[in-house]
Order: C-alpha cells, then structure tokens, then sequence
C-alpha cells in the first residue's frame, strides 16, 4: 500500500470513528496539550507579543515534529501508518462532540427546561448566557455550530488531507492555543496575538470550503452566497464571518447580534436577512452541517491521494 493509499484510508477511518464515538469528556488528549500548555505558560508569561510568540512557537513547533517523527516511523509499515493517522483524525476532529452539544441544548429546550439549557450551552459558546431566551439560546447554537464546522471538522480534514499526521496535529495544537490564549482581554492582548493569528491563517481555507460547501448543500444556496458575499467582511473573524453567514443564508436566518462577554457587550454584524432562529432550527443546522461534514471528508480522502503519493524517483 502506498503512503497516499495508506494516508487516505487512515483519514477515513478516522472520521467514522469520530461518527461513532465523540471525544471522551475527560482524560482527552487534547486536554493533556493543554495542561502542558498552561505549564508553560506560567514560565513565560509576560504581556508581551514576543513571549507570546515563543509559546505559540514551541507548542505547536514541538507538536508538528512529533507528528513527522511517526508518520516517518510508520511510513514503512503501512496498517501502522492507516491506524496512527485514523488516531490522529479522531483526535483531532470534533463533529460528533459538537453535535452532542447541541442536541443536548436543543433537548432541554423541547423539555422547556431554560436554566439547563443555559448552563448547557456554556459547553458551546463563550458568551454569558445567564439571561438568554429560547431563540436567543437558539440562534447561540446555530451560531456555534457554523463556526466549530469550521474549526472542528473542515480545517483540520483539509490539512490533514495535505499533510497527515503532522498537518492534523499541529493544526489541532494551534486551534487549542487560540482558544486558550487568543482573547482580546487585558491578559492576553499581546501574549495571545500569535496564537489568535496562526489559527486565523490555518482556518482561512477551511472556513471558505465550509462556506461553500453550506451554500451548495443547503437548501438555499441563491441566499447562502448572496449572505456570504453581503455580511462576511463585517464579521469581526475572518473566518466565522463567510461560515457564518452561509449557513444563515442558506437556512433563511438571521444571525448576529449582541453577545455579553463578562462585563463587555459585543454588537455582532447581521448575518442573512431571514427570521430569528428559533429551538426547531437547530436541527436543521445540524443536518446541514453533517453535510458539509461529510463532502470534507471527500475532500480530503482525494486531496491525499493525489498529494501523498511519492513521486517516481528520476533515474540517472
């Protein structure tokens, strides 16, 4: 089996396993990173963009090489090499958890249970939720699930697709970071801005195949693009704004608004021009994300066969 074949098929694997079985709630790996990324925070923490730098540097630096050093030791072995990149996706894609959540929000809302919902939707979003109605808690998790498409499932495929184990890995690593650190708090205003930036270029083509994908494989696509190419720019993400605004566009919502973060008040740009959202639209933000979810997985089982194939050696 060539190392194309073998990348492809661990890819694969690797996103039925994440159908299957969604991240464990604890004892992740990723939560492991994160430990180790706190730690190191602690040492070189000072409000500055250069430490932060370093930190960033090193992490995902010392990730990606570890990701080199066993795509190397597997290569020569191809079921190792299949099962360390169906590993590896699994880690690091994040569709089926997403949809956990969701569904979850989504139940305690059918059951008219409003503080759960709130506190279950702190597992999805960043924002207070404390005083949110039922379209507002709504429209927070079609929001979220636009995005997290995006970051959790799209970007990682794409990259993983182009560079295996240690495209998988490092991007996952840079993501954590971002969202760890990659606030515009007083804490993280400098030490955070690498972080925020790489994530922002590692997720630039990933969120515009997720925008694309939401506005082909909705059931408005005319809406999807015409969202997008309208509202995006105003988004303040780069990449939340054309997700975002597809999914909108393509499900005939409205999305945006204000978001309260702490004692901050965030006016968030509209995105689309239909009605609110309301509980029975999360649904159909999920079915339209499983979509986009799966025409990834396409994407990048065909990006790693056509770009991990090693070229023929010339002969002298």
């Amino acid at each position: 089996m060539s190392r194309a074949l073998s990348r492809a098929a661990g890819l694969a694997l690797g996103v039925a396993a994440d159908g299957i079985v969604a991240d464990p709630r604890r004892l992740h790996p990723v939560a492991g990173f994160g430990a180790v990324a706190a730690a190191l925070e602690s040492r070189l923490y000072r409000p500055s963009r250069a430490r932060g730098a370093l930190h960033n540097g090193v992490l995902v630096g010392a990730t990606v090489i570890t990701g080199l050093v066993v795509e190397r030791l597997t290569l020569r072995r191809p079921a190792l090499h299949v099962l360390v990149t169906a590993a590896s996706t699994w880690v690091v894609l994040g569709g089926s958890s997403l949809e956990r959540e969701a569904r979850a929000v989504s139940t305690l809302l059918e059951l008219g249970l409003l503080p759960e919902a709130r506190r279950q939707l702190t597992h999805l979003v960043g924002r207070d939720t404390r005083s949110l109605d039922a379209d507002e808690i709504a429209r927070a998790v079609v929001e979220s699930v636009a995005e997290n498409t995006s970051d959790a499932v799209v970007a990682p495929l794409l990259l993983g697709g182009l560079a295996g184990v240690p495209g998988l890995l490092g991007y996952r690593a840079a993501n954590t970071l971002d969202a760890m650190i990659g606030h515009r708090d007083e804490r993280y205003a400098e030490f955070g801005w690498a972080s925020a930036r790489l994530d922002d270029l590692l997720n630039l083509p990933g969120a515009r195949l997720a925008a694309l994908f939401a506005a082909t494989l909705g059931p408005d696509p005319r809406g999807a693009l015409h969202a997008w190419r309208r509202d995006a720019a105003d988004h303040p993400s780069p990449n939340a704004g054309p997700v975002e605004a597809s999914f909108a566009g393509a499900l005939g919502l409205r999305l945006g608004g204000s978001n309260t973060y702490g004692d901050r008040v965030e006016h968030r740009p509209v995105l689309g021009s239909g009605r609110s959202p309301t509980p029975d639209d999360v649904a159909r933000a999920l079915h339209l994300a499983r979509r986009v979810d799966r025409a990834s997985a396409l994407v990048a089982v065909l990006l790693a066969l056509a770009r991990g194939r090693r070229r023929p050696r010339r002969q002298c």
